[in-house]
Order: C-alpha cells, then sequence, then structure tokens
C-alpha cells in the first residue's frame, strides 16, 4: 500500500522576476507521482516567450539592480546562507515534496538531498567574499592585475534525478560569483525547483536575480540556449541533449558547461575486502533506484574472486526490495516515469537477447496497487564489454559484470567507452589503487568507496560526459570571466 501525503501539493506557476504567473500560452502540464502514476498536480508550461521575458528580467537585475555591482561577494553571501537556513527549515516538507514528484526514498530526500542543497549554498556563502584576481609582474613599467567578473546571465538545466540538488549545485556558484539566472527544470520534476525560487525571494534575493521556468526542454530548454542575451548555459542531461545544445549554442558562442551521460566502471581486484566492494557495487549501481549518472553499472570482477563477489553481491541485492518511497524503511522506489521504466526493461531484454546471463531480478515489480514505476534491481553476469548494456547508458538499476584477466587487460576495458564520468577501484595495494586512478580517463575516481560528494570536490567527465566543472573553487571559473587590466606608471 502507497501512504498517503501529509503534503498539499500546490499548482505550479512560472517564477519569473519575483511574481508567480501563468505562461503566456495559457498552457498546463501535469507532474506525475511515479509510485502511484496519479497526477500530483498541474504546472505552468513555459515556451518561448515566457523564457524571453525571464531572460530579460535576469539581464535587467544583472545590468541595472544591485546584484553583481553594488552587493560585495560577503553580502551575496549572507543572502545565499540565508538560502540554505530557509532550506534546513523546512527539510521535511520541501524533501517530502521532492519524493512525491520524483519517487525517491524519502530518507534519502530527507537526509541527502535537501541537506546537500542547503550544503552547497552554505559552501558558496563563504566563497561569495573571496573571488578575486591577481597581480601580474610584466615587463615595463607597468602595474597589471586581473579581475575575476560575473558572466552575466546563465541559463540552467537541470535534470530530474537530483531536481533539488541540481538546482543548488547551479545557482549557489552562479550567484556567489554575482550572476543573475534562469532556471529550466526538468519537466518530470519541476516542483522543489519552483520552491526554491520562492525561498530565494524569501531570503531577500532581488526580482530578476533568479527565475524558474519549467517546459519542455525542446521548447523552453532550446530557447533559453538560443536566446541570444543568455551569457551562458549549464546543463546536466544526456549526452545526446548536449551535443543538441553545443550547436544551437554555437550561433551566439555562449560558455558552456554540459555534464552529460555516464556508463563508469567499478573494478574489484583479487586483493579487495570482497565484503565492502559487494556493499560499493549494491549502493553503485542501486542507489537512487540507478538514476544517477555516475552509477557504477559495469562491474569488473578479477576472474579469482568472481564466483566468490557474486554470491556476495547477489544475497545483498535480494536485501533490495522495491517499496513505497514515503516510507521511512523504504531504500528503492520506483524510476521517475512510465517513460523511463520502459526503456530500463527494454535494455534488460537486450541483455538476454545479446546472451548475458541475469542472475536477479529483470522484471518490473508490483508494489501497493501496481500502478506504480518499479522495476526490480537487475543483475547480469556474463557480459562481455562490447554488449549493448555494457556499452550504453541504462539509467537504471541494471548492472552488467564483466570479468577481467589483470591490471592491464581492466584498465584497457574501463576505458573502452565514450563516456568519462566516474569510476570506482576496490584494492587493499594503495599503489595499485593510486595506478589505476591515474590511467582511468574519468573525472572522477574513488579508491575503496563509491559515490562521495561534497560541494568542495570538483566534479565533471571527461571525453562524452561532458566539459567543466560543477562544485568547489573549479566552478567559480565556469561562472566568471577573467579581465586584465594594464596601467602606465611611466
Amino acid at each position: 500500500m502507497i501512504a498517503p501525503s501529509k503534503v498539499k501539493v500546490e499548482p505550479g506557476k512560472l517564477h519569473i522576476n519575483g511574481q508567480f504567473i501563468d505562461a503566456a500560452s495559457g498552457k498546463t502540464f501535469d507532474t506525475i507521482n511515479p509510485a502511484t502514476g496519479e497526477v500530483l498536480t498541474r504546472v505552468a508550461e513555459g515556451g518561448a516567450e515566457d523564457v524571453d521575458r525571464a531572460v530579460k528580467a535576469a539581464r535587467a537585475a544583472f545590468d541595472a539592480g544591485p546584484w553583481s555591482r553594488k552587493l560585495s561577494g560577503a553580502d551575496r553571501g549572507r543572502l545565499l546562507w540565508k538560502i540554505g537556513d530557509l532550506l534546513m527549515a523546512q527539510v521535511e516538507e520541501i524533501a517530502e515534496l521532492e519524493t512525491l514528484d520524483s519517487g525517491k526514498p524519502i530518507t534519502d530526500t530527507t537526509r541527502v538531498d535537501v541537506p546537500l542543497a542547503a550544503d552547497c549554498f552554505y559552501y558558496y556563502a563563504g566563497l561569495a567574499g573571496k573571488i578575486h584576481g591577481e597581480t601580474i609582474p610584466v615587463r615595463g613599467p607597468y602595474f597589471n592585475y586581473t579581475l575575476r567578473e560575473p558572466v552575466g546571465v546563465c541559463g540552467q538545466i537541470t535534470p530530474w534525478n537530483f531536481p533539488i540538488l541540481m538546482a543548488a549545485w547551479k545557482l549557489a556558484p552562479a550567484l556567489a560569483c554575482g550572476n543573475t539566472a534562469v532556471l529550466k527544470p526538468a519537466s518530470l520534476t519541476p516542483l522543489t525547483a519552483l520552491r526554491l525560487g520562492a525561498l530565494c525571494q524569501q531570503a531577500g534575493v532581488p526580482d530578476g536575480v533568479v527565475n524558474v521556468v519549467p517546459g519542455s526542454g525542446s521548447v523552453a530548454g532550446m530557447a533559453l540556449v538560443r536566446h541570444p542575451q543568455v551569457d551562458k548555459i549549464a546543463l546536466t542531461g544526456s549526452t545526446q541533449v548536449g551535443q543538441q545544445v553545443m550547436r544551437e549554442a554555437s550561433e551566439t558562442l555562449k560558455k558552456l558547461s554540459l555534464e552529460l551521460g555516464g556508463k563508469s566502471p567499478n573494478i574489484v581486484f583479487a586483493d579487495a575486502d570482497l565484503e565492502a566492494a559487494a556493499r560499493g557495487a549494491q549502493m553503485g549501481i542501486f542507489y537512487n533506484m540507478g538514476e544517477i549518472c555516475t552509477a557504477g553499472s559495469r562491474l569488473f570482477v578479477e576472474q579469482q574472486v568472481h564466483e566468490a563477489l557474486m554470491e556476495k553481491l547477489i544475497e545483498r541485492s535480494k536485501k533490495t526490495i522495491p517499496g513505497d518511497p514515503l516510507d521511512p524503511k523504504c531504500r528503492f522506489g520506483p524510476q521517475v516515469s512510465e517513460g523511463q521504466m520502459n526503456t530500463i526493461l527494454k535494455y534488460i531484454g537486450k541483455g538476454k537477447e545479446e546472451g548475458a546471463t541475469l542472475a536477479i531480478g529483470g522484471n518490473r515489480a508490483r508494489v501497493g496497487e501496481g500502478k506504480g514505476y518499479f522495476v526490480e534491481p537487475t543483475i547480469f553476469t556474463g557480459v562481455s564489454n562490447s554488449m549493448t548494456i555494457a556499452r550504453e547508458e541504462i539509467f537504471g538499476p541494471v548492472l552488467a559484470v564483466i570479468p577481467f584477466k589483470d591490471l592491464d587487460d581492466v584498465i584497457r576495458q574501463g576505458n573502452e567507452t565514450i563516456y568519462g564520468l566516474a569510476a570506482g577501484v576496490w584494492t587493499k595495494d594503495i599503489k595499485k589503487g593510486h595506478r589505476v586512478a591515474r590511467e582511468l580517463r574519468a573525472g572522477t575516481v574513488w579508491i575503496n568507496t563509491y559515490g562521495n560528494y561534497d560541494s568542495g570536490m570538483p566534479f565533471g567527465g571527461f571525453k562524452m560526459s561532458g566539459f567543466g566543472r560543477e562544485l568547489g573553487t573549479a566552478a567559480v571559473a565556469e561562472y566568471t570571466q577573467l579581465k586584465s587590466v594594464w596601467v602606465d606608471l611611466s
């Protein structure tokens, strides 16, 4: 049985220039509870005209408002800290709203997603007053210095798998650097982004600095990418969408940062702590129902310990049972949508067709009345690195287990992918761990752990997993431009 919600879900409107308004077209769309398949509420559907209004509001706030020119970095930091406080003051309500809209387990949204979103605002609140240039010794009688200035109007497009957290990852550094923003949340999960827009207003952020325009990626998203008054686009999404954004943004030569897909290798050597490795492999693929770009979806296991590790992993995975995401005991909820569920089931069918061995799972799961979009945790063994389930990002709870012979073999196989977002290494030989970390083409490598994040840790990909970095001081470079100033002293 799926428990009823305690939160009253209000209809969603566009947040533009400090006001919640209807779409210019009057159109709305449904946002669905993936645990039940039922409509949560209707949300205003932003189109090109709405994006234009939002961009113009952000442009005016940047060019003529106090945010980037009159407020000091420390002043902006105080407002960012207040946003973090407001998130934590409303953590239970926002977490439940996130769970209803996305299907994420309530324990995760309460303990992870919302607190980490607040932590991101706290981090950049502290950094906002410390963004500066340098003085540079140059030849001749000159004084030379650099300025780090905000880029301007930032278009930010976020995914549906971590709605509130990805909005924080983008908004917090952009605001800390003095930019204004138009946020286009995923149409599947718009509700907490709209709530965040309201919290920014409540914290005292001036009108027009933060605008939130829900709508489809093909209409609202592309209108944002094409808009000539948008100076930067930050996207978290699929590699295919990233390629389209690059093509469209080329017309106006916007600054871009793209965090895209992944097919991360999670490598277990024979000398690893197998209990820890099994726990890490399970979490690496089944956390957030596999809907995570860094999912350790390719598990490489050294041949000598393949059987022993699989025994431990399968035993642990049998205890990963789909359930009501509002139940505090639930650790595995539904997929975000019916379409995503069907995509995952098709990949499972493809794995069977191509000769992989289904070790566990593989079916749609029935929870409550059976209308939700649940998929069983699924593990395939006997997978080769050339199979579809080992090459393509599934974005679901499907693990491809691939045996390997030795270190050189696994480095070669691990790098045989178009992606390069993350990787994991399990070994008691720390020299080996460091060597593998250096040779894997990935933006993040975890050794004897998996899936750790911190607001201070730069995050991003190699190859077709994108470019640019989010979080940490590295994000300052993404949201600022460097200006050189020469002064004649002769």
